[in-house]
């Protein structure tokens, strides 16, 4: 989720000169306890292979994704047609198990991981590995589709359906109701621990990153005013929206997921359009800088591990997240919510951070040595007009098109940063009912102390409570894939089942 520094706003923009002293001094102080006390666990994870600068955890992730598209004899693409069917609807029974269909269901899960990653951090990739880094993330983006395929399967055929409707699953539930089934040791502290680690990515990656984030494109646009009256709005609504449980969420995010990117994929198509004699040159680019690296710092390895990185933290494959979302679906076959969910790495990485690449490519941010052809690097990164990166840079980049295409993007960072908060809600919500138990009191604290984590987020600067957050989202991977491992082989069973079904015309489309 974190793909840029952070840009910190507080409540201090606007307050008198004491306290705002007196505030910075505070959050100081919480970024050094915290430092101190936490620094390890974040080293820990996003620690380097040794001699290089890739990160271990990505490697994990990318080998993981790699054995479950040959494990599954490539499903991304085998089964792509059959999972838009599913996404339309054609087999879906409304009276089966679940609280939300297939299309809300991939609209939450899309809302959790469709974000700043896909608008900043992709600056961030090819701004220094290069346009080269486009062709490496398309490529993990495919492979992570099976990732979503395994979990999301799990996530169903092992959720807890309760009397009233309701249903809770995810990564805890199939650890360990799976390991139990399989008479595997240590499924239940393996839940617990997962559980943990969500909550903890909940409250700060997929909260008070994002509110702080949001905030700080805002006051860029209308000025500097309280970060604090930032976190109160959003906290308000996303309240709103919360407070109604799974069913509301999915009532929003099937609206505002389509619309932000649609917005966001049309503006991107524009720029495209306005510089179309460009195209050629951009994918020639993109395809040459990924073997070659094109003059780019690192070269191909720093292109490949550019693309890699970005692909894993903005799509989340293999961290199994979105098995929480994608549990809640109203279906009896475990493996179509497999199916749908594997078009959202594809929606995610494939088709809007390839949109973004391509944008900042043929828009002339990146600065050209016109006598070697080669881009000019400073200090392992590309320069570009103005000194841009991260989010600057792709609105400079959608700028170039029309002066007034940043306010869209803007629009569209809080629309992402809004609908990554509902969600990351939920999947906080179910950790935390799973460690505490179902209860409607139970889930109201939870969501009061997410709302009040909204507000702090925007107000405060706290770095490496965010750096903490983040770091726990990808220990979430470390434990999901370890069981997934184990886990596997119970989905091929059922795609083996519901594949000779289909073929033996027992499974048919449903007339609505």
């Amino acid at each position: 989720m974190k793909s840029i520094p952070l840009a910190l706003a507080g409540l201090t923009m606007s307050a008198p000169a004491a306290l705002a002293q007196g505030a910075k001094s505070i959050d100081q102080q919480v970024n050094e306890i915290f430092a101190a006390s936490t620094g390890w666990f974040v080293s820990a994870i996003f620690a380097p292979l040794p001699g290089t600068s890739f990160p271990w955890i990505v490697l994990w992730l990318v080998v993981a994704a790699s054995v479950f598209t040959v494990y599954f004899g490539f499903i991304q693409l085998r089964g792509f047609m059959h999972s838009i069917a599913l996404v339309k609807g054609d087999y879906s029974d409304p009276d089966d198990a679940g609280e939300v269909s297939h299309f809300q269901a991939l609209a939450t899960a899309l809302s959790g991981t469709v974000g700043l990653g896909n608008i900043a951090g992709v600056a961030v990739a090819v701004g220094i590995g290069g346009p080269g880094a486009t062709f490496w993330m398309i490529l993990a983006g495919l492979l992570g589709m099976a990732s979503k395929f395994t979990e999301c399967t799990l996530g169903v055929k092992y959720r807890n359906e309760y009397p009233d409707g309701t249903v809770s699953g995810g990564p805890m539930y199939y650890i360990s109701k799976g390991f139990k089934e399989k008479g595997l040791p240590g499924g239940g502290f393996l839940a617990i621990l997962f559980s943990i680690f969500c909550i903890l990515g909940a409250l700060g990656g997929g909260n008070m990153f994002q509110a702080n984030q949001a905030h700080a494109q805002i006051s860029g646009i209308v000025g500097d005013y309280p970060g604090w009256i930032t976190g109160l709005v959003f906290a308000a609504v996303v309240f709103a929206v919360i407070v109604g449980g799974i069913k509301s969420i999915a009532q929003v995010t099937e609206k505002v997921v389509p619309f932000m990117g649609v917005l966001y994929v049309t503006a991107a198509l524009i720029i495209i359009l306005v510089n179309f004699d460009q195209v050629g040159w951009a994918f020639g680019q993109i395809f040459a800088g990924a073997f070659t690296g094109l003059g780019v710092a690192g070269g191909f390895v720093g292109a490949l591990i550019q693309g890699f990185k970005r692909a894993a933290f903005s799509n989340e494959a293999g961290v199994g997240s979105a098995a929480i979302a994608h549990s809640a679906v109203r279906t009896k076959e475990p493996i179509t919510e497999g199916y749908v969910s594997l078009l959202e790495p594809f929606i995610d990485t494939v088709v809007i951070c390839t949109m973004t690449a391509l944008v900042i490519t043929i828009s002339g941010q990146l600065m050209i040595d016109p006598e070697t052809g080669n881009y000019l690097v400073q200090d392992g990164v590309i320069q570009t007009v103005g000194g841009t990166s991260g989010v600057a840079l792709t609105s400079a980049a959608f700028a170039t098109g029309f002066s007034w295409f940043p306010y869209v993007l803007a629009i569209a960072v809080i629309l992402f940063a809004f609908s990554t908060m509902i969600s990351w809600s939920y999947y906080g919500l179910k950790a935390w009912t799973y460690l505490f138990g179902e209860g409607k009191t139970t889930e109201l604290i939870f969501k009061i102390i997410f709302c009040i984590f909204i507000v702090i987020g925007a107000a405060a600067s706290l770095g490496p409570v965010i750096d903490f957050s983040d770091a726990a989202i990808f220990a979430m991977a470390v434990v999901n894939i370890f069981a997934l491992y184990f886990l596997m082989s119970v989905v091929k069973e059922e795609l083996a089942s519901y594949l000779g079904r289909l073929k033996s015309g027992e499974i048919k489309k449903f007339a609505h």
